[in-house]
């Protein structure tokens, strides 16, 4: 059975889950919609959260939140928000969005298998005004989306996941286009930051050649 996807680029809607059943599943496709409401349901938790939490001085703006396959094979992170992002309320909305959807079919990469997300989702004047605890849920979203590959865009967002709180992770490098060990089930890719790479033609060359690197390691993906 195919998973059910949502968007990356979506319009900043919580994820809704179904009704769950009171049945024991009984197959393969039933444990896996089991496990998919559920995460459904942990990431709709972490965005009310998000969305109460008064430790960031953000005024009256809502959090960026995350988009995409709740249980997605790609995790990509960056930083910060820019102003569209802020402006819907989802991550890699806009520019930065539209050019990872070109750069993902390129590659031969499903988009609707990805998840985007940002280490810092307040969108503060200055990113080092956000609390650390709510940068620490980034965590969270690891854990439930649970993927094969994340993709880490930057310096800062480098420094904020070998920060965070998870176990039995590596220690990843700045080392741009190798495919590191983040987790004994995830492997990790770091690249520049897509923002920096709009417009100026040597900053998109880098970010291609390390980013390519992820087309190579999806076609050696086992199918499900």
């Amino acid at each position: 059975m195919q998973r059910p996807q949502v968007p990356l680029h979506g319009q900043g809607q919580a994820l809704k889950a179904s009704n769950l059943s009171s049945e024991v599943p009984a197959t393969d496709d039933e444990i896996r919609e089991k496990y998919l409401e559920r995460a459904i349901r942990e990431l709709n938790n972490v965005a009310r959260e998000l969305q109460a939490c008064e430790h960031c001085p953000r005024g009256q703006l809502m959090p960026v939140l995350g988009s995409g396959h709740p249980q997605a094979d790609i995790f990509m992170v960056k930083y910060a928000a820019r102003p569209a992002e802020i402006e819907e309320g989802v991550a890699f909305y806009g520019r930065a969005g539209t050019a990872l959807m070109k750069s993902l079919r390129r590659l031969g990469i499903d988009p609707l298998a990805v998840y985007g997300t940002l280490c810092v989702k307040c969108p503060v004047l200055d990113p080092v005004m956000a609390d650390p605890e709510c940068i620490a849920r980034l965590a969270d979203e690891l854990v439930i989306v649970a993927p094969k590959m994340v993709v880490v865009m930057g310096a800062d967002a480098l420094a904020v996941i070998n920060d965070l709180d998870l176990p039995v992770r590596q220690e990843l490098s700045a080392t741009a286009g190798v495919v590191q060990r983040f987790t004994p089930s995830a492997d990790a890719l770091y690249v520049p930051n897509i923002d920096d790479s709009l417009d100026e033609e040597s900053a998109k060359r880098a970010f291609w050649k390390a980013f390519r690197v992820l087309g190579d390691w999806w076609a050696e993906l086992p199918p499900y």
